[in-house]
């Protein structure tokens, strides 16, 4: 769609050559949302490209994912044996249920400020412990883990101005073992309920609930719990007023195939059986 209130295009190529931001702006990395509906309040775009941000860097702690790293170049990504959970990265970019011309186009941090329930690149940046690198309006950095970035459908902690530089991923936690489940109202819907399960060398089990919820949630077991143990924590901790609802599943139904699919990661992580 054009965008026919637009009278710039700033292409800064550092840091130091971003314009001030004013009101009206955007960023523009993938642009696949930007450009798929009216968005008649901007009148200038600040492109990302030509920061050249290298898509992943690999160091000896961190898996570094750009902000402006597509899908398809997060899906390509080579990954070392011992990366146990490295077919989360598979099964969340094919979440996405979308054609090849967005996974060439869309970037991972597009779908993180987008911060929609069902973004699958917040499924999988919050179950690997992915930590926010945002470069603040006002100079300077701040780092959010992306459990804590993203706080409601479509809200997130960057305030107008805000840059989504980079996510973090520890290695440590590409080396866990690890469970995904997904489950759409329509066979090719959007999730109504993308959760992972993780398990770590010293038998502590963490769950990331996304899709069904509003933000996303993450509970830790130090010591494995049983399927009542496991049921008693999610009731708990994710109430009523979490679970989203729109026309992919309304809040009653995401609440049952949230503790299904939890009880199904429990069993496979833990190899007990589940109904």
């Amino acid at each position: 769609m054009d965008l026919n209130t637009i009278t710039a295009v700033a292409h800064p190529q550092t840091r130091c050559d971003l314009p001030v931001w004013t009101s009206g702006d955007a960023w523009l990395a993938g642009g696949t949302w930007l450009f798929s509906e009216p968005q008649a309040h901007l009148t200038r775009l600040i492109d990302l490209t030509d920061l050249k941000w290298p898509a992943l860097t690999i160091t000896e702690n961190h898996l570094t994912v750009a902000a402006t790293c597509t899908i398809s170049q997060l899906d390509a990504l080579a990954c070392p044996t011992d990366w146990l959970a490295a077919p989360l990265i598979s099964q969340c970019c094919r979440a996405f249920l979308a054609s090849f011309k967005i996974w060439k186009t869309a970037t991972v941090g597009g779908n993180l400020c987008m911060s929609l329930p069902a973004g699958p690149m917040i499924s999988l940046t919050s179950a690997l412990d992915g930590v926010c690198t945002i470069w603040k309006a006002t100079g300077g950095e701040q780092k959010i883990p992306v459990i804590d970035f993203v706080t409601g459908n479509q809200r997130n902690r960057l305030t107008p101005g805000d840059l989504l530089r980079q996510i973090d991923i520890p290695i440590a936690a590409l080396k866990r073992r690890s469970a995904f489940r997904q489950i759409s109202l329509a066979p090719v819907g959007r999730s109504a309920a993308l959760l992972t399960g993780s398990l770590d060398a010293d038998s502590t089990l963490t769950l990331t609930v996304t899709a069904s919820t509003v933000r996303p949630i993450q509970l830790s077991f130090p010591k494995p719990p049983d399927a009542t143990a496991l049921r008693a924590a999610i009731e708990q901790q994710i109430t009523e007023e979490l679970y989203h609802t729109d026309i992919h599943g309304k809040p009653l139904w995401r609440r049952h195939m949230t503790l299904r699919l939890a009880e199904e990661i429990r069993g496979e992580l833990l190899d007990t059986a589940w109904p």
